[in-house]
């Protein structure tokens, strides 16, 4: 399956069908929504912003970010807020084959099905799949879909800070509500957008990401380049 999602767009996954489960069981309105987008139609933005969000290394690392997960791991010792060490492979690796539980029996096979993709796939598979089968609410998955939901837009057509939103709600998609957001969603928004416009240039098959360099870096490079 590994292999056939390099090349086929993820249509179903474990969660998907998990959720209706549980969502029946609670009487709850069951529903699955999605739509398919390529990468390619999607703003490059979104796709910063997800890096920015969820893991600044990803286009570093082969598919584990140690320093982050060693960081969550020393957190949630000390803390009764648990956050997660994951990078985007890791939850893609989840999202698709896998099931919505903490153990270390998942954790173990999730690492096996991130070093599977990060071997079959390339950085902009991951990043496209990852975009399009994410929980983003109720019944709704992806990116594509939550343009349409939330926003009533294409994808295509979000504003950098309608894409920061998205972005910001992916650690707890089910308890977002556009109309009322806190004040710590709103300081993690912000916090994305001005991730995003610090980077430069962004080219996910060669793994490339350029930061912008600040006014103050200029300013001191300009100043040597007189003195010389």
């Amino acid at each position: 399956m590994v292999i056939v999602y390099r090349f086929v767009p993820v249509y179903i996954t474990p969660l998907m069908i998990i959720r209706c489960i549980e969502y029946a069981w609670k009487g709850e309105d069951v529903r699955v929504l999605k739509k398919w987008t390529p990468i390619e139609e999607m703003p490059e933005h979104i796709i910063k912003a997800a890096i920015i969000a969820e893991d600044e290394n990803f286009l570093e690392h082969s598919g584990f970010d140690w320093d982050a997960m060693y960081k969550a791991f020393e957190h949630n010792l000390k803390s009764e807020k648990i956050i997660g060490g994951s990078g985007i492979s890791q939850q893609t690796a989840k999202n698709v084959f896998l099931y919505p539980n903490r153990s270390y029996i998942r954790k173990a096979i999730e690492g096996y099905f991130t070093v599977l993709i990060e071997f079959f796939w390339n950085k902009e598979r991951i990043m496209e799949v990852y975009l399009n089968v994410a929980e983003t609410g109720h019944g709704i998955y992806g990116m594509p879909m939550a343009a349409d939901i939330y926003f009533n837009k294409e994808i295509k057509d979000l504003t950098l800070s309608e894409s920061a939103t998205l972005t910001a709600l992916l650690p707890s998609p089910l308890s977002f509500n556009p109309h009322k957001l806190s004040s710590s969603f709103i300081r993690k928004k912000h916090w994305i957008m001005r991730g995003v416009q610090s980077i430069d240039q962004i080219d996910l098959e060669k793994r490339v990401l350029v930061k912008r360099e600040s006014s103050k870096m200029k300013k001191v490079k300009r100043s040597k380049t007189k003195k010389k």
